[in-house]
C-alpha cells in the first residue's frame, strides 16, 4: 500500500494562472479597469518623464541644426506583495473539470481585487503601495457646496488637458453616485444629469466619460477622482504563485488555496489626475 504524504504544492499552472488569477484581477478591479497594465519580471519598473522635449526650430538650406536635449526623468516603481488565500473542500481540490477551477480563480481575484482598490485610493497602505489620495501634485476642482451641474467635471477636463492629460474615466463612491444620478438637467425636468452608457447597461457617464464605483473612496467632501489612464501604472510582477496546502486545515478535510502577486502604482504625471470635490 502506497501512502501519500505530499501537502503543499502548486495547484495550477502558469496559463491556468494567467487566465483564472490576472485576466479577472485587471478586468474586475477598479484599477485594472482606469489603469494601464504592464507586466514585468524585474523587481523594478522604470517609466520614463519627459520633462523638457527636444527643441526643433527652421534651419536654412545647408545650415548646421541646432542640438537640443530632452529632459528625461524617470518613475521607478517596485510591485509589492498581494496574497490572499481561500479555503475549499477537498473533493473541489480534486475536481479536475473546469468549473472547480473556475471556483478557485474567482474566490482569489474577489479577495485580491478588493485589496487592490482598496490601496489605489488610500493615501498609503502597510506593506503596500501608495494611492491616489497620497500623491503629490494631484490637480484638484472645488464643486462648491454640492454637484448642482456638470461644471465642476468640465473644469477637471480641461485642467487634465493643461498637463497633456485626458480624462478616460470618473471614479467615486456609491454615495456620492447616488446624488449625482438624482441630479437633473434644469429645474422642473426629470431628466437626469447623467448619461446612459451604450457600452454598459446600468453605468452611467458625466459628459461623455463612464462613471465607475469603488466603496474606497472616501465620502468626505465627496471626492469624485478623474483619472487619466495614460498617467496611470498598474505594474504587474509576471511571477504569479497559486499553491494549495492540506495541512492547515486537516481535521475538517479541507484544503488552504493560496495566491500571491506582486503589484505596482506608478503616477508619472500627477497634475492630470484630478480630485473634485465639495467644500
Amino acid at each position: 500500500m502506497s501512502m501519500t504524504r505530499t501537502t503543499f504544492g502548486p495547484v495550477l499552472n502558469p496559463e491556468t494562472i494567467g487566465d483564472l488569477v490576472i485576466a479577472p484581477l485587471v478586468a474586475e478591479s477598479i484599477a485594472g479597469q482606469v489603469l494601464t497594465e504592464v507586466f514585468t519580471e524585474s523587481p523594478q519598473h522604470r517609466i520614463p518623464i519627459v520633462g523638457t522635449d527636444p527643441s526643433a526650430s527652421w534651419v536654412a538650406e545647408g545650415q548646421e541644426i541646432t542640438v537640443s536635449d530632452a529632459e528625461v526623468d524617470e518613475l521607478i516603481v517596485s510591485p509589492k506583495k498581494l496574497a490572499g488565500i481561500s479555503i475549499i473542500s477537498s473533493e473541489l481540490a480534486n475536481d479536475s473539470n473546469p468549473a472547480a477551477a473556475n471556483v478557485i480563480g474567482d474566490g482569489i481575484t474577489r479577495d485580491l481585487a478588493r485589496k487592490l482598490d482598496q490601496a489605489l485610493f488610500s493615501a498609503s497602505s502597510t506593506n503596500g503601495p501608495a494611492g491616489l489620495p497620497g500623491l503629490s501634485g494631484v490637480s484638484t476642482v472645488s464643486a462648491g457646496a454640492s454637484y448642482a451641474n456638470v461644471d465642476a467635471f468640465s473644469d477637471a477636463i480641461y485642467t487634465a488637458a493643461g498637463f497633456n492629460g485626458t480624462i478616460t474615466h470618473w471614479v467615486t463612491n456609491p454615495a456620492t453616485a447616488m446624488a449625482l444620478a438624482k441630479v437633473k438637467e434644469q429645474t422642473g425636468s426629470n431628466k437626469p444629469l447623467l448619461g446612459a452608457d451604450p457600452t454598459a447597461p446600468g453605468r452611467r457617464q458625466i459628459l461623455g466619460i463612464p462613471l465607475l464605483t469603488s466603496p474606497y473612496v472616501t465620502t468626505t467632501n465627496n471626492p469624485v477622482w478623474g483619472i487619466s489612464k495614460a498617467y496611470g501604472y498598474l505594474v504587474i510582477r509576471d511571477r504569479v504563485e497559486v499553491e494549495s496546502d492540506r495541512s492547515v486545515f486537516f481535521s475538517s478535510d479541507r484544503v488552504a488555496i493560496r495566491a500571491k502577486v506582486r503589484i505596482g502604482l506608478g503616477f508619472p504625471q500627477p497634475a492630470a489626475m484630478v480630485k473634485i470635490s465639495t467644500a
